[in-house]
């Protein structure tokens, strides 16, 4: 392993647990010694073939120091007088910084302070991975016959109670002030969010409160709790705008399906869209306007004079017999003609029940191709199988998008697109 310099701002927690060490054949002085060169800097350690250097820089209550590590370690001298705690070199002297750093948050794996924004530092793990470490360190220097050092190091953790009680207190005063930045954030948006409050009061439209929420939100950090009171502000919006875009549009829908009022029918879909952008996709306009055209042309064809020589009552009445025995292409193929009949508005109610009765059948084989699959312990074949689950899924929505069934199609193929991707 090369040489690697790690810089370690070490809290007030690791002044307190002092170490101070000797690893290897020489002996430890016994703590009455002092240092053998006084002229020397306050200390400077021979780690194999790296150095440990005196970097003691005090800032506030940090003390920042510069260890140098290598993969083994076969000599530490204590050069120290070792009376108290209060007169041992505050440095962390390891053989692999890694081992602890691996163990706490993902911080900058160089300096305990350059944790970020976006990294949790989580003391319930950070402070007992520091402290099993120190523990397993002293351990190791009392087997390599350290006792002196172990114990000193050991001795430090009696003093941890007043850095407790200092800490408990400045966490209390540190969220007393996030109290107030919080407070003091809500009543700078506090109109926005009335705003938007009183605008889904009256059930405005979805877009006049997109367009507030989303200003409100590019305002504030990702995950902020205003943020998603925002996002869900808008979710109720989108859901008051679409069952009223719903209500009309079905309107619209019975000037084509039972008034064969198609021009009118295109004319109020074209403004609906222009109303409802956010809605075009999730009602399927464009589908409706080619609906539409396609009726037109029944009614001016000769299927619609077809109803002049025939029963059209005859006709629906035999569709049922068709949906019930499953012949499905043919219900579909007479209900479309009887749309060119005076009994449009009957054949377009049966045309949904023969949708659901199709698509119902589909989901049948889908559930049973589904039972299948689980049953195979062949992760390929299992594949397969889900794959065809699939299909008559897409059959139904391909043959009869105006089915009833459509939600429950659409969660059976996100569940199973979810079994696949495992």
């Amino acid at each position: 392993m090369s040489k690697s310099t790690v810089l370690v701002q070490v809290t007030a927690f690791t002044a307190a647990i002092s170490l101070t060490a000797c690893i290897g054949t020489n002996q430890c002085p016994s703590p009455d010694v002092s240092p053998a060169e006084k002229t020397q800097p306050s200390f400077t350690k021979i780690i194999g073939q790296d150095t440990v250097q005196s970097a003691e820089t005090q800032t506030g209550t940090h003390t920042e120091m510069q260890v140098v590590t290598g993969d083994s370690a076969t000599q530490i001298l204590d050069q120290f007088h070792l009376t108290t705690p209060d007169q041992t070199p505050t440095i962390l002297v390891q053989t692999r910084v890694d081992t602890v750093m691996m163990m706490l948050p993902p911080c900058d794996k160089t300096h305990f302070s350059h944790c970020t924004l976006e990294t949790t530092m989580d003391p319930y793990k950070a402070f007992p991975a520091l402290a099993n470490y120190v523990f397993s360190y002293a351990d190791t220097l009392s087997r390599a016959g350290q006792t002196d050092s172990a114990s000193v190091i050991l001795n430090s953790f009696s003093s941890m109670a007043p850095m407790w009680e200092k800490w408990q207190a400045q966490s209390d005063t540190l969220r007393d002030a996030f109290g107030k930045r919080r407070e003091e954030k809500a009543k700078e948006f506090e109109s926005m969010a009335l705003q938007i409050q009183n605008m889904n009061r009256v059930q405005a439209s979805y877009s006049m409160v997109a367009e507030t929420a989303d200003s409100l939100i590019s305002q504030l950090a990702p995950g902020d709790s205003l943020a998603n009171w925002a996002e869900g502000q808008k979710k109720i919006a989108y859901k008051n705008t679409l069952k009223k875009a719903q209500k009309e549009f079905d309107g619209i829908k019975t000037l084509a399906d039972e008034k064969a009022q198609f021009a009118e029918a295109r004319k109020q879909t074209e403004e609906f869209r222009m109303r409802y952008r956010d809605f075009e996709d999730t009602l399927h306009v464009q589908a409706f306007l080619a609906h539409v055209d396609e009726l037109e042309k029944a009614t001016d064809s000769e299927t619609a004079k077809m109803w002049e020589k025939n029963d059209p009552a005859a006709a629906l009445a035999k569709a049922d017999t068709l949906i019930a025995t499953e012949k499905f292409e043919k219900a579909k193929d007479l209900l479309n003609k009887l749309k060119s009949s005076k009994l449009r508005k009957e054949a377009t109610e049966k045309y949904i029940v023969l949708a659901d009765a199709y698509c119902n059948k589909q989901r049948k084989t889908t559930s049973q191709l589904f039972a299948k699959s689980q049953k195979q312990t062949d992760e390929v074949k299992k594949k397969k199988l889900l794959n065809d689950a699939m299909a008559p899924l897409d059959k139904c929505l391909t043959e009869f998008p105006e089915t009833t069934q459509r939600e429950k199609v659409e969660n059976n193929k996100k569940f199973i697109e979810k079994e696949l991707a495992k």
